[in-house]
C-alpha cells in the first residue's frame, strides 16, 4: 500500500461516496462524476509526481487495469459501464498498487453483501446454477446474457446489487486501513 497526500484522500472519498449513493439511489454511475476525477487523478499524479504521490505512471498502468478487469465483465453483461470508468477513475487517483488492494476489498465486500441478498430473496440454488451456466458459457467463449434475461444486469429480472456503492465501501476500507497504518 502506497501512502496517499491528503488531496489525493478527498479526492477518492468525495468520489466514491457520490458515486456509491448515486448507484444506490438510481442505479447508474455519471459521466459527469467520473470524468473530472479521472482527469484530477491523473493530473494531480502528474503535478505531485511519485515522490509524494504515486505518480502519473503508476496512474497510468492502474488505469490499464482496471480497464483490462472491468471492460471484459462489461462486455459479458456482468456489470454496467459506469462501474468501468468509476474503477479507471479510482485507479487514476490511487495509483495501481493501491488500486489491487481497494479491488480485493471490493471483491471480498460484494461477495458478503452478495450472498446476503441471494440468501435474503431465497435465491441460493438458482444462484448456484447460474453461476455454472456463466463458467459454461464463458469457458465456451459465448456470452451468458444471451441465454436470459436473469443474466443480463440490465435487466429488470435479474438480481443486482449496486457495484458503485461495494467499490465505496471498499475504497473507505482501503483509506481508513492507511489511517490505522499511518499510511
Amino acid at each position: 500500500m502506497t501512502a496517499l497526500p491528503l488531496v489525493l484522500k478527498l479526492l477518492l472519498a468525495s468520489l466514491v461516496v457520490t458515486a456509491g449513493v448515486y448507484d444506490v439511489l438510481w442505479r447508474r454511475i455519471p459521466n459527469w462524476l467520473v470524468s473530472p476525477a479521472f482527469l484530477a487523478g491523473l493530473g494531480l499524479n502528474a503535478l505531485l509526481g511519485a515522490d509524494y504521490a504515486p505518480g502519473l505512471k503508476e496512474a497510468g498502468i492502474g488505469v490499464g487495469l482496471a480497464f483490462l478487469i472491468y471492460f471484459p465483465l462489461y462486455l459479458l453483461g456482468g456489470m454496467g459501464a459506469g462501474d468501468v470508468k468509476l474503477m479507471a477513475a479510482v485507479a487514476a487517483v490511487v495509483g495501481w498498487k493501491n488500486w489491487l488492494v481497494i479491488f480485493v476489498f471490493s471483491g471480498i465486500l460484494g461477495g458478503v453483501i452478495a450472498l446476503g441478498i441471494v440468501l435474503t430473496k431465497g435465491r441460493l440454488r438458482q444462484t448456484f446454477w447460474n453461476l455454472g451456466y456463466i463458467l459454461w458459457e464463458i469457458a465456451h467463449l459465448r456470452s451468458p446474457r444471451l441465454a436470459g434475461e436473469e443474466l443480463d444486469v440490465r435487466s429488470p429480472k435479474a438480481l443486482t446489487m449496486p457495484h458503485g456503492a461495494v467499490v465505496a465501501l471498499g475504497c473507505l476500507f482501503f483509506l481508513g486501513g492507511g489511517f490505522l497504518l499511518g499510511a
